[in-house]
Protein backbone atom coordinates (compact mmCIF):
# COMPACT_ATOMS: atom_id res chain seq x y z
CA UNK A 1 0.00 0.00 0.00
CA UNK A 2 2.83 2.37 0.88
CA UNK A 3 4.81 1.72 -1.95
CA UNK A 4 1.43 1.86 -4.27
CA UNK A 5 0.81 5.46 -2.82
CA UNK A 6 4.13 6.51 -3.28
CA UNK A 7 4.00 5.85 -6.93
CA UNK A 8 0.58 8.04 -7.22
CA UNK A 9 1.69 10.73 -5.77
CA UNK A 10 4.87 10.84 -7.75
CA UNK A 11 2.45 10.27 -10.86
CA UNK A 12 0.50 13.25 -9.61
CA UNK A 13 3.69 15.71 -9.25
CA UNK A 14 5.31 14.44 -12.50
CA UNK A 15 1.89 16.32 -14.32
CA UNK A 16 2.07 19.43 -12.31
CA UNK A 17 2.33 22.13 -15.06
CA UNK A 18 4.27 25.40 -14.44
CA UNK A 19 3.03 28.31 -16.87
CA UNK A 20 6.73 30.42 -17.78
CA UNK A 21 6.05 33.88 -19.23
CA UNK A 22 8.79 36.52 -19.76
CA UNK A 23 7.75 40.50 -19.55
CA UNK A 24 8.87 43.99 -20.01
CA UNK A 25 6.54 47.11 -19.46
CA UNK A 26 3.62 44.90 -19.60
CA UNK A 27 1.17 46.37 -16.80
CA UNK A 28 -1.57 47.02 -18.99
CA UNK A 29 -1.59 43.59 -20.26
CA UNK A 30 0.07 40.63 -17.58
CA UNK A 31 -3.13 40.66 -15.88
CA UNK A 32 -5.12 39.04 -17.96
CA UNK A 33 -2.44 36.93 -19.09
CA UNK A 34 -2.02 35.64 -15.83
CA UNK A 35 -5.56 35.14 -14.74
CA UNK A 36 -5.68 32.96 -17.62
CA UNK A 37 -3.55 31.31 -15.96
CA UNK A 38 -5.18 30.03 -12.87
CA UNK A 39 -5.39 26.39 -13.61
CA UNK A 40 -1.89 25.98 -13.19
CA UNK A 41 0.09 24.56 -10.47
CA UNK A 42 2.53 27.48 -10.55
CA UNK A 43 3.24 30.39 -12.73
CA UNK A 44 6.74 32.01 -13.51
CA UNK A 45 7.39 35.38 -14.62
CA UNK A 46 10.89 36.70 -16.03
CA UNK A 47 10.94 40.41 -16.28
CA UNK A 48 13.61 42.36 -17.55
CA UNK A 49 13.77 45.22 -15.29
CA UNK A 50 10.04 47.03 -16.37
CA UNK A 51 9.84 50.65 -14.92
CA UNK A 52 6.45 50.28 -14.71
CA UNK A 53 3.67 47.83 -12.61
CA UNK A 54 4.42 44.88 -14.09
CA UNK A 55 6.21 43.33 -11.50
CA UNK A 56 3.66 44.25 -8.58
CA UNK A 57 0.81 43.57 -10.87
CA UNK A 58 2.54 39.83 -11.34
CA UNK A 59 3.57 39.13 -7.22
CA UNK A 60 -0.04 40.23 -6.71
CA UNK A 61 -1.88 37.79 -9.26
CA UNK A 62 0.65 35.16 -6.92
CA UNK A 63 3.29 34.43 -9.60
CA UNK A 64 6.97 34.01 -8.91
CA UNK A 65 9.08 36.37 -10.33
CA UNK A 66 12.70 36.67 -11.35
CA UNK A 67 14.42 39.83 -12.87
CA UNK A 68 17.36 38.94 -15.30
CA UNK A 69 18.41 41.44 -18.57
CA UNK A 70 17.10 40.76 -21.49
CA UNK A 71 20.07 39.47 -24.16
CA UNK A 72 17.21 37.74 -26.50
CA UNK A 73 13.78 36.08 -26.67
CA UNK A 74 14.92 32.90 -26.95
CA UNK A 75 17.70 33.04 -23.88
CA UNK A 76 15.14 34.53 -21.92
CA UNK A 77 12.56 31.80 -22.39
CA UNK A 78 15.11 29.17 -21.91
CA UNK A 79 16.01 30.81 -18.48
CA UNK A 80 12.66 30.76 -17.72
CA UNK A 81 11.78 27.00 -18.19
CA UNK A 82 15.32 26.29 -16.26
CA UNK A 83 13.52 27.74 -13.54
CA UNK A 84 9.98 26.82 -13.03
CA UNK A 85 9.20 24.07 -10.12
CA UNK A 86 7.72 21.21 -12.18
CA UNK A 87 8.83 19.61 -15.72
CA UNK A 88 5.93 20.48 -17.73
CA UNK A 89 5.89 23.81 -18.91
CA UNK A 90 3.02 25.95 -20.86
CA UNK A 91 5.05 29.04 -22.23
CA UNK A 92 3.40 32.62 -22.65
CA UNK A 93 4.17 35.77 -23.64
CA UNK A 94 2.60 38.36 -21.71
CA UNK A 95 0.42 39.46 -24.50
CA UNK A 96 -1.16 36.10 -25.10
CA UNK A 97 -3.92 34.29 -23.10
CA UNK A 98 -5.53 31.16 -22.93
CA UNK A 99 -8.80 30.68 -24.15
CA UNK A 100 -11.15 28.08 -22.78
CA UNK A 101 -11.46 25.42 -24.76
CA UNK A 102 -7.54 25.48 -24.97
CA UNK A 103 -7.51 25.35 -21.03
CA UNK A 104 -9.95 22.59 -21.36
CA UNK A 105 -8.19 20.63 -23.73
CA UNK A 106 -4.78 21.29 -21.53
CA UNK A 107 -5.97 20.47 -18.16
CA UNK A 108 -7.78 16.65 -20.06
CA UNK A 109 -4.00 16.29 -20.90
CA UNK A 110 -2.62 17.38 -17.52
CA UNK A 111 -5.24 14.57 -15.91
CA UNK A 112 -4.22 11.90 -18.25
CA UNK A 113 -0.28 12.41 -17.38
CA UNK A 114 0.36 13.92 -20.44
CA UNK A 115 1.27 10.80 -21.85
CA UNK A 116 0.04 11.05 -25.12
CA UNK A 117 3.01 13.26 -26.32
CA UNK A 118 6.39 15.03 -25.33
CA UNK A 119 5.17 18.37 -26.39
CA UNK A 120 1.31 20.24 -27.71
CA UNK A 121 1.02 22.56 -29.98
CA UNK A 122 -2.33 24.75 -30.63
CA UNK A 123 -3.34 27.74 -32.97
CA UNK A 124 -2.72 31.33 -31.87
CA UNK A 125 -5.38 33.62 -32.86
CA UNK A 126 -3.94 37.51 -33.37
CA UNK A 127 -6.32 40.63 -32.79
CA UNK A 128 -5.14 43.40 -34.82
CA UNK A 129 -7.18 46.50 -34.14
CA UNK A 130 -10.41 45.77 -33.42
CA UNK A 131 -10.72 42.55 -35.28
CA UNK A 132 -9.32 38.93 -34.92
CA UNK A 133 -7.49 37.50 -37.83
CA UNK A 134 -8.76 34.07 -39.11
CA UNK A 135 -7.24 33.65 -42.19
CA UNK A 136 -4.35 34.43 -44.04
CA UNK A 137 -0.73 34.25 -42.62
CA UNK A 138 -1.94 35.43 -39.09
CA UNK A 139 -4.16 31.98 -38.37
CA UNK A 140 -4.19 29.12 -37.51
CA UNK A 141 -0.35 30.19 -36.47
CA UNK A 142 0.00 27.38 -34.88
CA UNK A 143 2.52 27.51 -31.73
CA UNK A 144 4.68 24.63 -29.61
CA UNK A 145 4.22 26.33 -25.98
CA UNK A 146 3.53 23.49 -23.74
CA UNK A 147 6.06 20.60 -23.14
CA UNK A 148 8.03 18.37 -20.93
CA UNK A 149 11.45 20.58 -20.54
CA UNK A 150 13.07 17.22 -19.87
CA UNK A 151 12.92 16.67 -23.40
CA UNK A 152 12.91 19.96 -25.12
CA UNK A 153 13.23 23.44 -24.87
CA UNK A 154 14.31 27.14 -26.52
CA UNK A 155 17.21 25.41 -28.62
CA UNK A 156 19.30 26.46 -31.59
CA UNK A 157 20.83 30.30 -31.99
CA UNK A 158 18.43 31.79 -33.13
CA UNK A 159 16.82 34.98 -30.66
CA UNK A 160 14.85 36.49 -32.92
CA UNK A 161 11.17 34.57 -34.35
CA UNK A 162 12.55 31.65 -31.50
CA UNK A 163 10.46 28.20 -31.63
CA UNK A 164 10.39 25.70 -28.86
CA UNK A 165 11.38 22.08 -30.17
CA UNK A 166 10.83 18.24 -28.39
CA UNK A 167 12.28 14.81 -28.96
CA UNK A 168 9.20 12.72 -28.72
CA UNK A 169 5.50 13.37 -30.64
CA UNK A 170 4.02 16.78 -30.62
CA UNK A 171 0.01 16.48 -30.72
CA UNK A 172 -2.20 19.36 -31.87
CA UNK A 173 -4.88 20.37 -29.23
CA UNK A 174 -8.29 21.76 -29.48
CA UNK A 175 -8.81 26.16 -28.36
CA UNK A 176 -6.45 29.40 -29.11
CA UNK A 177 -4.25 31.60 -27.25
CA UNK A 178 -5.26 34.59 -28.44
CA UNK A 179 -2.66 37.48 -28.68
CA UNK A 180 -2.63 40.97 -28.53
CA UNK A 181 0.45 41.82 -30.21
CA UNK A 182 0.23 45.67 -30.81
CA UNK A 183 -1.00 48.47 -29.07
CA UNK A 184 -0.59 51.03 -32.12
CA UNK A 185 0.26 50.88 -35.69
CA UNK A 186 3.76 52.41 -34.89
CA UNK A 187 4.61 50.01 -32.43
CA UNK A 188 3.69 47.83 -34.64
CA UNK A 189 6.29 49.02 -37.52
CA UNK A 190 8.83 49.54 -34.62
CA UNK A 191 8.78 46.14 -33.76
CA UNK A 192 8.67 44.63 -37.18
CA UNK A 193 11.50 47.22 -38.03
CA UNK A 194 13.56 45.44 -35.24
CA UNK A 195 12.77 41.84 -35.72
CA UNK A 196 13.75 42.38 -39.43
CA UNK A 197 17.18 43.68 -38.09
CA UNK A 198 17.58 40.79 -36.01
CA UNK A 199 16.91 38.18 -38.62
CA UNK A 200 19.13 39.84 -41.38
CA UNK A 201 21.80 39.67 -38.69
CA UNK A 202 21.11 36.47 -37.61
CA UNK A 203 21.33 35.18 -41.56
CA UNK A 204 24.39 36.98 -41.82
CA UNK A 205 26.50 36.06 -39.42
CA UNK A 206 25.52 32.22 -40.77
CA UNK A 207 26.67 32.83 -44.23
CA UNK A 208 22.53 33.35 -46.07
CA UNK A 209 22.79 36.23 -48.70
CA UNK A 210 20.43 37.71 -50.59
CA UNK A 211 20.19 38.39 -53.80
CA UNK A 212 18.47 40.93 -56.62
CA UNK A 213 15.21 38.20 -57.03
CA UNK A 214 14.65 38.08 -53.35
CA UNK A 215 14.86 41.78 -53.11
CA UNK A 216 12.16 42.13 -55.91
CA UNK A 217 10.19 39.37 -55.65
CA UNK A 218 10.33 38.26 -51.60
CA UNK A 219 8.22 40.97 -50.77
CA UNK A 220 5.97 40.08 -53.76
CA UNK A 221 5.49 36.40 -52.68
CA UNK A 222 4.82 37.02 -48.85
CA UNK A 223 1.72 39.22 -49.92
CA UNK A 224 0.20 37.03 -52.49
CA UNK A 225 0.36 34.01 -50.40
CA UNK A 226 -1.35 35.84 -47.37
CA UNK A 227 -3.29 38.26 -49.03
CA UNK A 228 -4.75 35.74 -51.33
CA UNK A 229 -3.67 32.15 -51.54
CA UNK A 230 -4.27 31.70 -47.65
CA UNK A 231 -7.75 33.91 -47.84
CA UNK A 232 -6.30 37.29 -46.00
CA UNK A 233 -8.86 39.31 -47.76
CA UNK A 234 -11.79 37.57 -46.11
CA UNK A 235 -10.47 39.44 -42.68
CA UNK A 236 -11.64 43.12 -44.69
CA UNK A 237 -8.95 46.02 -44.60
CA UNK A 238 -7.55 44.46 -41.07
CA UNK A 239 -6.11 41.86 -43.59
CA UNK A 240 -5.34 44.01 -45.97
CA UNK A 241 -2.64 46.44 -43.64
CA UNK A 242 -1.76 43.38 -42.09
CA UNK A 243 -0.68 41.66 -45.29
CA UNK A 244 1.11 44.96 -46.40
CA UNK A 245 2.89 45.40 -43.08
CA UNK A 246 4.17 41.37 -42.98
CA UNK A 247 5.19 42.06 -46.85
CA UNK A 248 7.15 45.19 -45.61
CA UNK A 249 8.65 43.35 -42.51
CA UNK A 250 10.37 40.83 -45.90
CA UNK A 251 11.35 43.61 -47.44
CA UNK A 252 13.66 45.51 -44.67
CA UNK A 253 15.33 41.69 -43.82
CA UNK A 254 16.12 41.51 -47.25
CA UNK A 255 17.36 44.97 -47.82
CA UNK A 256 19.23 45.07 -44.47
CA UNK A 257 20.55 41.29 -45.19
CA UNK A 258 22.11 43.13 -48.89
CA UNK A 259 23.38 45.52 -47.03
CA UNK A 260 25.53 43.59 -44.27
CA UNK A 261 27.36 41.59 -46.99
CA UNK A 262 27.97 44.65 -49.22
CA UNK A 263 29.56 46.35 -46.04
CA UNK A 264 26.94 49.13 -45.23
CA UNK A 265 25.51 49.46 -41.74
CA UNK A 266 22.08 48.87 -40.87
CA UNK A 267 22.08 50.83 -37.49
CA UNK A 268 23.25 54.62 -36.34
CA UNK A 269 26.25 53.82 -33.71
CA UNK A 270 25.11 56.60 -30.31
CA UNK A 271 28.53 58.86 -30.22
Amino acid sequence: MAAAGAQARAAQASCQLSACIIAFNEADRIGDCLASLAFCDEVVVVDSFSTDATVEIARAAGARVLQRPFDGFRSQKQFAIEQAAHDWVLCLDADERVDDRLREAIEAERAAGFAAAAGYRFARLSEYFGKFLRHGNAYPDRVLRLFDRRRGGWRGQREVHEAASVDGAVLTLPGDLIHYPYRSLEQQLAKTQRYARMMAEHDYARGKRATLGKLVLAPAWRFWRGYVLRLGFLDGWHGLVYAYVRANYVRQKTIMLWMLQNGQPVTTSEP
